[in-house]
């Protein structure tokens, strides 16, 4: 006898463990009896998709959970993608897309002292390696790879060093290699974000969409999927939003956010 369990991810069935789904939801009592939470689920199941924007998750991640390892983080991200699923009506899973773009690779130099360094075997690039690795073997993920400049990255000043120039604690002669950072941008993610929206939209494949992403560049491809009747649901992972970013969206959920500081008592 198979056990009544489901895959991750997926529904039980809904009448018996042994019978293939689905057949329908059974409704209790009279006809008058029934509720129009029940009977809205019943014409209208909810097909949800999972949109993550990886370079928000990670930053807000860190900020949440502190340092996590490369696995830990990807399993963080499965986790919070499948408890959207289990609000006021709980919605099948359609898949979970997660945008991002590959490590910078190559040799480059850095800016003061032109001491040659090769990206590719940076902490960095192997974290984030390792991170899209174990993303790739989770059930129903789909990693949606943008990609990176190919020329040489541009320096950016540290935000500490450039404090210290400020506040006199550090002179322009004074700086090092490790007061730089590179400044390597993604491309063509938002743009694959979008069109995925408007696929899924089109095509109805999903009734509900969830974004994790802070950013206001996703309110065009919102407005489209609200046109076409699909129930657009924003988490920015307790961060807080423009008040007009409200107007484009159907809700705002955060399913992992930071935990609220103790407030001490007056003595």
């Amino acid at each position: 006898m198979i056990k009544p369990t489901s895959a991750l991810a997926s529904t039980p069935s809904l009448i018996d463990p042994e019978t293939a789904e689905p057949k329908g939801i059974p409704f209790s009592g009279s006809p008058q009896s029934i509720s129009t939470d029940d009977l809205m689920h019943h014409l209208s199941p909810i097909v949800t998709a999972v949109m993550v924007d990886a370079e928000f998750f990670l930053r807000r991640v860190k900020r949440i959970c502190g340092e996590l390892s490369p696995e830990e983080a990807a399993l963080k991200l499965h986790e919070m993608a499948l408890l959207h699923l289990n609000g006021r009506h709980p919605s099948r899973l359609y898949r979970i897309f997660v945008y991002d773009a590959p490590p910078a690779e190559g040799r480059h130099h850095t800016p003061l002292n032109k001491k040659s360094i090769d990206f590719s075997k940076s902490d960095i690039a192997i974290w984030r390696r390792a991170f899209h690795e174990k993303l790739r073997g989770l059930r129903k993920v789909a990693l949606r790879m943008g990609e990176i400049h190919k020329n040489d990255p541009f320096w950016q000043i540290k935000p500490e060093a450039l404090k210290e120039l400020l506040d006199g604690a550090k002179q322009w002669g004074d700086l090092k290699d490790s007061d730089f950072r590179p400044d390597i941008r993604q491309k063509g993610v938002d743009m694959r974000l979008g069109l995925d929206i408007a696929s899924l939209a089109f095509k109805r494949q999903v009734n509900q969409i969830i974004l994790v992403s802070g950013d206001a560049d996703f309110v065009p491809a919102a407005k489209l999927a609200r046109r076409e009747g699909v129930d657009f649901v924003l988490d920015p992972m307790g961060a807080i939003i423009r008040p007009d970013l409200n107007e484009h969206i159907d809700g705002l959920r955060s399913v992992l956010r930071p935990k609220k500081k103790a407030v001490k008592p007056l003595n």
